[in-house]
């Protein structure tokens, strides 16, 4: 029987895990590890998983900094030093990480060289592209891709380009360890009959505009759920009695313990867990001008925002864009990474010619690049599709890197 090395790079990756265990996902085990990574080192969460696995153990105690990753020739040594310091010794080792892209989860199962993969994704990252061409010494060892879901119906793209399996991770393990969280934690407004307001990031702006969109909505109570590091605002708008609830590890575990009549926000993950997994009324705003500043294209964020602008209701009322989702997100895939998924140009093609309502989640400019419906005037659009205007593209697209430098 194998040991599991689980590497929790997140909160949410976390309790995945935890769900992962809790639903049989992961399979039996001789010994299980879990290497937690500093943003996962929330409150509580090193008790909750400790009560599923054999041993704790935190990434800078053992690696250092998350960049850490190790020269080649010093693999064999990093593997020993591991297998003695996690008390391995020399069973098969399995690897369940959060990413093999970059970062721990990569570092990992580069020392780890014939450790089968599991990757797991606790949001919607899952239906975006994997992030470059991965190496297939990596790419290839990667046996499941685990997520949730929460867009029913939609197939994830990452890692798809490996023919990975996917499967889904009981809903309902999940929320049973975001109630537990909920039940374990200190100082948890109560969201019932309110509007819980989610943070997601620097922008300070984003609060004022979730303020006035609750109040215009004739809400008269809110619950502030503010991102870790961001200011507060010090007042409701008029007519609104807000509480700010201390950062915490997961907004879930505010709808986790109570049931607000709202859940608002711009990027937050939560937001779909609150819709697909809880059935909360939910609504997004600014997530259109978020998705025209949010660099560069291919982003990591870049699906996730747009299933929330497509699927989810604005604050400030009017029609939702008329999209086929599954379509949009192959699309999108396609256009943010061609070099990664290349099968999916005729689908691209096929979607921005028959969807003029998605203009808005492609540039023009990038749609020209890639020799794309949409990216040239209408009267040049018939020569986009032929192999010299595609020359005549690339030619520009050097001209132009010519004179930028």
């Amino acid at each position: 029987m194998s040991a599991q090395v689980l590497l929790a790079s997140s909160a949410r990756g976390a309790v995945l895990l935890a769900a992962a265990l809790d639903a049989g996902c992961l399979g039996p085990a001789g010994r299980r590890v879990l290497v937690l990574g500093e943003e996962a080192a929330a409150p509580g969460l090193g008790d909750l998983l400790g009560a599923r696995v054999d041993a704790v153990v935190p990434w800078r105690e053992a690696l250092g900094a998350g960049e850490w990753s190790p020269r080649a020739d010093d693999v064999p040594l990093w593997e020993r030093y591991l297998r003695l310091a996690w008390g391995l010794g020399e069973e098969r080792v399995a690897l369940a990480v959060e990413s093999v892209e970059t970062g721990p989860g990569l570092a990992l199962a580069q020392v780890f060289v014939d450790a089968p993969l599991t990757v797991y994704a606790a949001d919607a990252r899952a239906y975006g592209p994997t992030r470059g061409k991965l190496d297939p010494l990596i790419g290839t060892r990667v046996e499941r891709l685990l997520h949730l879901d929460l867009v029913p119906g939609l197939a994830p793209l990452l890692l798809s380009e490996f023919g990975v399996g996917v499967e889904a991770v009981s809903a309902k393990a999940y929320t049973g360890v975001l109630a537990e969280m909920a039940e374990a934690a200190d100082d948890v407004p109560s969201t019932e009959g309110a509007v819980l307001l989610l943070g997601d990031g620097s922008d300070e702006a984003l609060y004022p505009r979730l303020l006035a969109g609750a109040a215009a909505l004739s809400y008269t109570r809110a619950v502030l759920a503010p991102h870790d590091g961001t200011p507060v605002p010090s007042a409701a708008a008029p007519g609104l009695t807000l509480t700010v609830a201390a950062p915490a590890a997961l907004p879930e575990v505010l709808f986790a313990r109570s049931r607000p009549a709202l859940v608002v926000g711009r990027s937050s993950p939560a937001l779909l867990t609150a819709a697909a997994l809880y059935g909360l009324p939910v609504a997004r705003t600014g997530t259109e001008a978020l998705l025209e500043r949010l660099t560069p294209y291919e982003h990591p964020d870049r699906v996730p925002l747009t299933l929330l602008d497509a699927l989810l209701p604005d604050l400030a009322g009017g029609a939702r864009p008329d999209v086929d989702v599954a379509a949009l997100v192959r699309a999108v895939g396609f256009v943010a990474r061609p070099r990664v998924l290349p099968e999916l140009r005729p689908a691209a093609e096929a979607y921005l010619r028959a969807a003029p309502a998605a203009a808005r989640y492609f540039p023009r400019r990038r749609l020209a690049a890639l020799g794309l419906p949409g990216g040239l005037p209408a009267g040049l659009a018939v020569l986009s599709h032929g192999a010299a205007a595609r020359r005549v593209v690339r030619r520009a697209r050097a001209v132009g890197r010519s004179l930028g430098r």
